[in-house]
């Protein structure tokens, strides 16, 4: 899904004693496909941001297309229920959204309540328990014996149901361990592979910007500051201190090696630990040199 803003702004409670701007003049394009990540911190505008992606909020100014719709202050979105089925939003702990009996009955739900129909829910469902790692043994379990984790896998698997073309994840990994964060946002940069959807990751985590995402935003009191790569933004160290956000471990560890040693080695989403191989094959080759 195409996704382009310009302009715009929300104003909450507008014209009242409580009036509050938490977007300012808005503009950005997403190209369909993409996995782009909006970084920044509470207060931002973030959540305020995606709620205007699938029609919860409307711009109080400025126009957005989100693939084939257009949403205005000034018009009432046609088909509103068509759009809510193409964007899909994983929202932080969508574990606390489980109540059915069984694990199978709770994947069904949404997709039985947006009409789609059981010859598609059946078709589809191997296919997600496989995405999302889920054996189709749990499925006749109560949602509620499974471990956090395996929860959480249940709330996405019942968002993937829907197929949707924008896949939007509000800090998917909140409450996982180390492990349990790295698995999460694995599976997800799996699945945008799998099915080319556009895909949006609202972070405060620079280090899962940098390694999953190829565009990056960066709001900051309702108001877009900075856009590129994740490698142009990044390198930006003054900027991003500005608005309180901190340059990911491994730039800085790569910036160090670069001021200590004069050579710069490109960043190719490596880990500390590859770098750190990389970096002794430089200092011993300089030995060696010497």
């Amino acid at each position: 899904m195409d996704i382009l803003f310009e302009n715009v702004s929300h104003i909450y409670q507008k014209n009242t004693p409580f009036e509050f701007k938490a977007l300012e003049e808005v503009s950005f394009h997403i190209p369909a496909g993409s996995f782009a990540a909006i970084i920044g911190h509470t207060g931002s505008g973030k959540s305020t941001l995606i709620q205007h992606f699938n029609g919860l909020l409307k711009p109080t100014s400025g126009h957005i297309r989100m693939g084939d719709f257009n949403i205005t202050a000034e018009k009432k979105v046609k088909d509103i229920m068509d759009l809510r089925k193409r964007v899909g939003v994983v929202f932080q702990y969508p574990e606390h959204q489980l109540f059915e009996e069984t694990v199978e009955k709770d994947i069904q739900f949404g997709p039985k309540n947006f009409g789609l129909s059981q010859d598609k829910i059946d078709s589809r469902l191997p296919e997600v328990l496989k995405s999302v790692n889920l054996p189709e043994g749990l499925l006749s379990r109560s949602p509620f014996d499974l471990s956090g984790g395996q929860m959480r896998r249940v709330a996405i698997a019942g968002v993937l149901m829907m197929s949707p073309d924008l896949l939007v994840l509000d800090e998917p990994t909140a409450g996982l361990d180390p492990r349990g964060q790295k698995e999460m946002m694995d599976m997800f940069s799996r699945v945008h592979k799998e099915t080319q959807r556009t895909t949006i990751l609202v972070t405060h985590s620079m280090e899962d910007a940098l390694k999953y995402a190829d565009y990056v935003f960066i709001m900051n009191h309702g108001k877009l500051v900075m856009e590129g790569t994740p490698l142009e933004v990044f390198q930006k160290e003054e900027a991003l201190n500005q608005v309180g956000l901190a340059v990911p471990e491994v730039i800085k560890f790569l910036h160090a090696f670069e001021s200590r040693f004069g050579q710069s080695i490109p960043f190719k989403g490596q880990s500390i630990q590859e770098l750190a191989k990389e970096m002794t094959e430089i200092v011993r080759r300089g030995v060696k040199d010497e």
